[in-house]
């Protein structure tokens, strides 16, 4: 597959094979499974607020149907490309079958950098990206939702266009959006809220204290932050956080309410007076108890992750541990890895249950969301931990095992038309 040539794409599949040779997987499954069924690629020509013209280009994947329609995010990036898309959307596959959700896996992207673009000229690329793609989605076909870069607005604009299109309100076409046209109570909290409750519960498995912990976190988006507001009301100390633009280090710990001021006024942690300066590669390497990388997908690879010197690797991220890293960590053996499929899996989870809402236009309060939320991550994680020990397998290949072996089931059952 020569049009996903990435090295993530590449990556994804490195993780696919491993498993399906694990698994003893057939042959003449393989590829059906492995290989996404659709992709798009689009040319988004829009005018901006200069009276100039310019040309975007958007991609959409979407890897399989089998188990429903497809549900996976859309993010704003300079960097997007179609092969990391694809991979992208392997992994929203693998989570939503492990997490039991009837979805296939998809994932969105437009090439474009989103701080260096108006209101009315991110607004005019996303109902033109919605229009390019009417033809390929729909409530029971395919499922946007807010990934990097985008947010509720982008997914009011999404959700406004395809109304227009269609003729009549359609909140299910997209998931994230404000809570007055659809959206869920506790949906944009829900990544990171289940990454501190998979962090919480290692530290029971491992006889931690999660108040004596220390925590590092890599990337201070709406997973990042949640995540480390969420970690510190468990009573765990957040020492050093990091975005695209720098970090803060503070061993005694970071003052959040006041670093989230500061990040309001300056749109980064950098230069966070209440705390010293400290590189994303510092921190991916700085000795604490729980690191949490939660920014982009190979993050920790064979170069640095002998010297990773944390108790617990939680991955808000999609992707952030290369295979080549993977080895050396379970070489090591001290390091717990709580694999992305699984630890940021609330997101999906809570857009799953915004969908099924908008289905019976009958919401839920915030403290159901949240219950059922963990109900379905304590489910998977004791499910990935009992095989994981049964098997003497990673974290990581216990996940994509269960999360795999479901949609080569699904397709077997459907069978192949015709």
């Amino acid at each position: 597959m020569q049009i996903y040539d990435h090295p993530t794409f590449h990556m994804a599949c490195q993780q696919f094979d491993l498993v399906a040779d694990h698994l003893q997987m057939p042959e003449s499954d393989r590829d059906r499974v492995k290989y996404p069924k659709r992709a798009m690629v689009v040319t988004l020509p829009i005018h901006c607020d200069d009276g100039s013209t310019k040309v975007y280009t958007g991609y959409r994947v979407q890897h399989h149907l089998s188990l429903g329609p497809t549900k996976g995010g859309l993010r704003y990036h300079p960097d997007v490309m179609l092969g990391e898309v694809a991979a992208l959307s392997m992994w929203m596959s693998w989570k939503c079958a492990l997490m039991g959700l009837p979805y296939g896996g998809a994932k969105g992207g437009v090439a474009c950098d989103p701080h260096k673009m108006s209101q009315t000229e991110l607004e005019r690329l996303t109902r033109r990206y919605t229009q390019e793609m009417i033809p390929f989605i729909g409530p029971q076909v395919d499922i946007m939702a807010p990934d990097m870069g985008t947010n509720e607005r982008v997914m009011a604009w999404m959700m406004d266009t395809y109304s227009v299109h269609v003729g009549s309100s359609v909140p299910g076409i997209v998931t994230g959006k404000p809570l007055v046209i659809g959206g869920s109570q506790g949906r944009r909290e829900a990544t990171g809220r289940g990454v501190a409750y998979l962090i919480n519960r290692v530290t029971d498995t491992l006889g931690m204290d999660i108040s004596k912990c220390t925590v590092a976190v890599q990337g201070y988006g709406n997973v990042g932050s949640i995540t480390a507001l969420s970690l510190a009301r468990y009573g765990a100390k957040i020492t050093a956080i990091t975005d695209a633009f720098g970090g803060v280090h503070n061993p005694r710990g970071v003052d959040l309410r006041r670093l989230d001021e500061h990040v309001a006024k300056h749109w980064t942690v950098k230069g966070f007076p209440e705390a010293d300066p400290i590189s994303n590669e510092q921190l991916l390497v700085l000795p604490c108890d729980i690191l949490v990388p939660a920014a982009m997908e190979r993050q920790i690879t064979e170069t640095n992750a002998a010297k990773i010197k944390c108790r617990i690797l939680a991955e808000g991220a999609n992707g952030p541990t290369t295979p080549e890293a993977d080895r050396i960590l379970d070489q090591r053996g001290d390091v717990f890895v709580i694999p992305d499929i699984l630890c940021n899996a609330g997101g999906v989870i809570v857009s799953y249950f915004e969908w099924v809402q908008d289905l019976q236009s009958f919401f839920w309060g915030e403290t159901e969301v949240t219950d059922k939320l963990f109900r379905i991550l304590e489910g998977a994680y004791t499910q990935v931990l009992a095989l994981s020990r049964k098997q003497n397998i990673s974290m990581r290949t216990a996940a994509l095992c269960v999360g795999i072996k479901r949609v080569q089931e699904a397709k077997q059952m459907r069978g192949l038309f015709p």
